[in-house]
């Protein structure tokens, strides 16, 4: 190699450094019309499984895939919890059980983690908020993948992501003394797109 061709190559070489080093985090907004988490929740001991969903919820992502890190924050608005029966539903807002009136969100927050060697991140170290109570839960990120939207063309990212905690050490303890198992089970899909900074 000619000394010639040596600088340029350097000078390639200082130019793709600079541009990772000054690389800079993209944020995501949570998209609400394809966001919604769902939970799993046991009956009576074992008798049945119960499940339902969030239907309103907010948040952003923020990925910074040179530095591989990121966060997420999601408010959830317990006021929208759906069991598909309306009795259900109804006694799940009471004051005996989420007690929404006091409550009405839970938040979740974490830190990307564990990018695997294709750079997604594949677990959420975070907190859980819920009955104005606050305790680790880590999220297992089952899918990520980021790609243009078939129509805007603007960047969104989709993910699928599991946890389970046990609901009474979020002082919601309805139905132990007659049995009731307290695993909940958490099932979050969630879509988010791309704002830029001007926006």
């Amino acid at each position: 190699m000619n000394a010639t061709r040596a600088l340029q190559f350097l000078g390639i070489a200082f130019t793709l450094a600079a541009a990772q080093a000054t690389a800079e985090p993209v944020t995501y907004r949570v998209d609400p019309r394809h966001t919604f988490p769902a939970f799993e929740a046991d009956h009576q001991g074992g008798l049945s499984v119960w499940r339902g969903k969030i239907e309103r919820s907010s948040g952003t992502i923020v990925l910074d895939r040179e530095a591989r890190t990121g966060t997420v924050e999601m408010i959830m608005d317990m006021d929208s919890i759906n069991f598909g029966l309306d009795e259900m539903t109804d006694h799940a807002k009471a004051e005996d059980i989420l007690d929404v009136a006091r409550f009405p969100t839970a938040t979740y927050t974490g830190a990307l983690t564990e990018f695997g060697r294709t750079g997604v991140p594949t677990a959420v170290e975070g907190e859980l908020t819920l009955h104005g109570i606050t305790r680790p839960l880590r999220l297992q990120i089952n899918h990520f993948q980021c790609q243009p939207h078939h129509r805007t063309g603007v960047e969104i990212c989709g993910a699928d992501a599991t946890a389970t905690f046990n609901r009474d050490d979020f002082d919601v303890s309805y139905g132990k003394e007659n049995g009731f198992f307290m695993y909940v089970n958490l099932l979050l899909t969630v879509e988010a797109e791309r704002v830029d900074p001007e926006s």
